[in-house]
């Protein structure tokens, strides 16, 4: 396991959301200060908003590629598209580990939730949930993808 990884785990066991625990270990990485990385991945947990959408590892991920491949200019359609499609092979290396990358099937829940009230982040809630390998699972494809960042 990564330091990132392990960081990420350590984030996420702290009561941080899926999405904050993968973007926030790489905070440091990618020069920017943890806590405006926590407020930038903060909407992103439990699916979106907790609305079971996709993972919030998932798309702490993005986020990730978004500060490495994000277009800084609007008419730059090859910026876009690449970034695009570094996503695209992203949840593809996702999905093949982990079959979906969307929060309510890997949780195996039947229908989204109706309420936005986060669960309360008990030893129990942790056994119940396979959030801690997508989170690690989302920091290996990271570094995957973006090898530089395994070694800051």
């Amino acid at each position: 396991m990564s330091k990132h990884s392990e960081l990420a785990r350590d984030l996420f066991l702290e009561g941080y959301n899926c999405s904050q625990s993968v973007a926030a270990a790489y905070a440091d990485a990618l020069g920017i200060d943890r806590e405006t990385m926590l407020r930038m991945s903060a909407s992103f947990g439990a699916g979106i908003g907790r609305m079971r959408k996709t993972c919030g590892a998932v798309c702490g991920m993005f986020i990730i590629a978004g500060m490495k491949t994000g277009a800084t200019v609007g008419a730059d359609q090859e910026g876009k598209r690449n970034n695009y499609a570094t996503v695209r092979a992203m949840a593809d290396a996702f999905r093949a580990k982990n079959k979906s990358i969307t929060c309510m099937t890997l949780l195996g829940l039947r229908k989204a939730e109706k309420s936005a009230q986060p669960s309360e982040r008990t030893p129990e809630y942790y056994k119940t949930r396979p959030c801690l390998k997508m989170i690690e699972d989302a920091c290996s494809i990271v570094e995957e993808f973006f090898p530089e960042l395994a070694e800051e």
